[in-house]
């Protein structure tokens, strides 16, 4: 019998002026998605270090990450379960550079135009929009709640 693996990821919700950070992602197909910074941990790495350098690699932002929105578990219809660790933060500086090259862009983009995108089919999964509304709902939890060594 094989053990059942589910995949570690963070993803963060970064706010600024009514805006939320955004990604858009190329991955070859005939359209571009929308998500939040997010991505798998490292070996070895710490859950909220993981959540800024995907933050850091993805827009070239440092962010402030003050709140732990909870753990997001996501089974897709292909068998695979992640369980995305989100963030809520600020925008601190933004630092230039190359991004990760799966990203095509870097958005700031309204609750509004948020869901038109995903009207549009265009998130890159339904938790995207759930993270946002969870935060603007002011369901977070302190970032103690992380045990981590």
């Amino acid at each position: 019998m094989s053990r059942w693996h589910p995949y570690a990821t963070v993803a963060s919700v970064i706010e600024r002026a009514g805006a939320f950070l955004m990604v858009e992602e190329d991955h070859g197909g005939p359209c571009t998605f929308f998500n939040q910074p997010a991505g798998h941990l490292e070996p070895g790495e710490r859950i909220v270090d993981g959540a800024r350098r995907e933050v850091a690699e993805e827009t070239a932002w440092q962010v402030g990450l003050t709140d732990y929105l909870g753990i997001y578990v996501l089974e897709t219809p292909d068998g695979f379960t992640f369980h995305s660790h989100a963030f809520f933060g600020m925008a601190l500086a933004h630092r230039g550079g190359e991004l990760d090259p799966a990203i095509h862009a870097v958005h700031w983009l309204t609750l509004e135009e948020i869901e038109a995108l995903e009207r549009a089919g265009r998130l890159r999964s339904p938790l995207v929009l759930r993270r946002v509304r969870d935060a603007l709902a002011g369901r977070f939890y302190p970032m103690d709640v992380i045990h981590e060594r």
